[in-house]
């Protein structure tokens, strides 16, 4: 698993490299995005901290904006997570942890929810993204294969006994055991199967396209 992390890592330091108000235009529309962290560094580079994509074609620049720019939890896990971390023992970290998209959540915790706390949140997890965080992206047109690719990545990241979180990671404040375990602002797939050498080779192929 080391090795293929190892090669993973710079095959990636090969990609241009985005932070925030990075142009839409620029970004391939289909792909799997890689992040990396300020002060996190694994394999004489720096290290990976969340890997994802997207469902639906061409919807890879709408995907990072979510990140970026809509501050609103409820459509990035990403931003959920780094909530989760400033705010792990605060007794409102149970209202930032429920999905406000069903309507019957929202109706259910209306009079719980603070807006002000919640703005306030929502700032504080922006301003740690726009600041901190950058990304790459391996172009990959095929919905299918962009998912298994994505599992397959995070599977060798999270195996990688090389890849481990600074003692000033965020992250290690995360309320999530699987996030502090393994580095990565993630959970699914999370210490699963590795890439192999053929998917080494494919993606080669798609840094050097």
């Amino acid at each position: 698993m080391t090795d293929f992390c190892n090669e993973l890592h710079q095959l990636c330091s090969e990609l241009p490299r985005y932070e925030y108000k990075f142009n839409v235009s620029d970004l391939p529309k289909n792909g799997i995005y890689i992040v990396f962290e300020k002060g996190e560094k694994a394999h004489n580079t720096d290290r990976i901290v969340r890997i994802g994509t997207h469902t639906g074609q061409n919807n890879l620049p709408v995907r990072l904006k979510e990140h970026f720019y809509n501050e609103n939890k409820n459509r990035s896990i990403f931003r959920k997570n780094i909530g989760r971390a400033f705010i792990q023992n605060d007794k409102y970290l149970e209202i930032w942890n429920k999905d406000f998209i069903p309507k019957k959540n929202r109706e259910q915790y209306a009079n719980k929810i603070n807006p002000k706390k919640q703005a306030d949140i929502e700032q504080q997890v922006s301003d740690y993204i726009r600041k901190n965080i950058s990304f790459v992206i391996l172009p990959v047109e095929n919905e299918k294969q962009r998912l298994a690719l994505e599992a397959k990545i995070i599977g060798t990241v999270s195996l990688c006994k090389e890849c481990f979180p600074s003692k000033k990671w965020l992250g290690l404040s995360s309320s999530k055991k699987n996030i502090r375990l393994s580095g990565l602002w993630q959970k699914q797939h999370l210490f699963s199967t590795s890439l192999n050498d053929e998917e080494i080779k494919i993606l080669e192929k798609l840094v050097k396209k």
